[in-house]
């Protein structure tokens, strides 16, 4: 049985799309998915499941949730083997100076990692660091030049709706917790 972990977009932001996440774990238990658990309330559900296929997945996924909670929440899923492969090949300046933001910008499917960088335009190399393994973009700026890169204008562009953001902190444990 394979592990993965479901990215929820747009959860829990701003009083919009509220979700609990022990209600989310329930339904999860309640149709199929084995050893099912959250971290932290911006929608990181972590599971094994015997359908190894991720887009079908996916569609189960969103489908729950529409028809549990009445939201249409973008989802993407990656298996914990995924993730882990694409961490060892984050680039090493990545999570490392405490005094920037680090990044990790998953594409949601159908859309790619190219449509995506398309769409941001190149980066601005003085103020921010950019690179891609798989579906993950790792971005790093440093918080005193932030609003100077251009890869913190995804917000508002329509390459903003085919993707969900973690930092680089919360990546790093939904690994630790995918090995309990």
């Amino acid at each position: 049985m394979e592990q993965y972990i479901a990215f929820l977009r747009g959860i829990n932001v701003g009083g919009k799309n509220t979700v609990s996440m022990p209600v989310l774990k329930s339904i999860f238990l309640e149709h199929g998915f084995y050893n099912v658990g959250t971290y932290i309330n911006s929608g990181n559900i972590l599971f094994a499941s015997e359908t190894v296929q991720e887009e079908k997945l996916k569609e189960q996924c969103e489908t729950l949730i529409y028809d549990k909670l009445h939201l249409s929440i973008p989802v993407t899923i990656l298996s914990v083997k995924d993730l882990r492969e694409a961490i060892n090949h984050a680039p090493l300046w990545w999570g490392q100076e405490k005094t920037s933001k680090h990044n990790a910008i998953i594409v949601i499917p159908p859309v790619t990692v190219d449509e995506i960088f398309k769409e941001v335009g190149e980066s601005k190399p003085e103020y921010e660091k950019v690179d891609y393994y798989g579906k993950i973009i790792f971005w790093s700026a440093p918080f005193e030049t932030f609003s100077r890169t251009r890869w913190s204008k995804i917000v508002g562009t329509s390459a903003y709706n085919s993707i969900t953001i973690r930092n680089a902190n919360t990546v790093r444990k939904l690994l630790q917790l995918a090995d309990k």
